[in-house]
């Protein structure tokens, strides 16, 4: 399939070597900034599948996103920070990566290459029509994405991506596209660099609107955060505190942390 791979066009920029570190530094600002300016002209495209993702998991169905390489890294960071942020359980957001738990960390050779591999990836958490799949791919023609979305639509289960150039592959596959074109990277072909930063924008949005459509987001607090730590026992002690009206920080403490969430906190205040 041909189409635009405007990721891998030359860098603007040449003879980086030579170039000070401050000239290096503010040559890849420049080219950040213009970043969220992309994402803002996909405001539409993102809402859409937002809208579509949150249907899905209000009526009890998991988020998936699968990708490889930095992407997948992306969607995995994405999801394993739902729990502590919204108190969902961690099997309702759920980052696949090519290669597996290795990935994260170390490149597996050739495992985006597979196209077979996405889906059997997936199968293995008995991913269904009642779920949602959203393929992050830089490039858009990562074969161990576009085959999985490929085979979802195939079996009747939404799909969407998160990609980066136009008229992709994996775009072709999925029901709500989300292309931010942000053009060429500052180190020709360095897609971890604007095009990740893009994707994490988009990621950003899409998870953190879905959980406030879901309820797990009241006025503007993250009510329903994990008590993981001291600063987040300070912070939900300080929203009881505001919620309630109760003035004893240490009263409200012992109420939160017997209650277990700010939300249920809040409740037992009232009865």
């Amino acid at each position: 399939m041909a189409f635009d791979k405007v990721t891998e066009e030359e860098s603007h920029y040449h003879h980086l070597e030579q170039m000070s570190i401050s000239d290096i530094l503010t040559g890849i600002n420049k080219e950040d900034k213009t970043v969220p300016d992309a994402v803002e002209k996909v405001i539409p495209q993102i809402a859409l599948l937002a809208a579509a993702v949150a249907d899905k998991m209000l009526a009890g169905g998991r988020l998936f996103y699968i990708g490889a390489g930095t992407s997948g890294r992306l969607g995995v960071l994405d999801a394993s920070e739902i729990p502590p942020t919204y108190g969902l359980a961690f099997d309702w957001v759920i980052g696949v990566i090519a290669g597996g738990e290795t990935a994260i960390r170390q490149p597996v050779e050739n495992a985006e290459d597979n196209a077979q591999q996405g889906w059997l990836d997936l199968l293995a958490y008995e991913v269904s029509d009642k779920d949602f799949v959203v393929g992050i791919a830089a490039s858009g023609a990562t074969p161990y994405v576009s085959g999985a979305l490929a085979a979802c639509r195939e079996r009747g289960i939404p799909t969407g991506c998160i990609v980066c150039n136009p008229g992709s592959p994996v775009a072709a596959e999925a029901d709500f596209p989300v292309e931010v074109i942000v053009g060429p990277e500052f180190v020709t072909g360095s897609t971890r660099m604007k095009s990740g930063t893009a994707q994490k924008l988009v990621l950003n949005m899409l998870s953190t609107t879905v959980m406030i459509r879901i309820g797990r987001v009241e006025d503007n607090k993250m009510v329903n955060m994990q008590l993981t730590n001291s600063k987040l026992v300070d912070r939900g002690t300080r929203m009881v505190m505001e919620s309630t009206g109760l003035k004893d920080y240490e009263r409200a403490r012992e109420l939160l942390l017997k209650s277990g969430s700010v939300k249920k906190a809040v409740e037992a205040a009232g009865d």
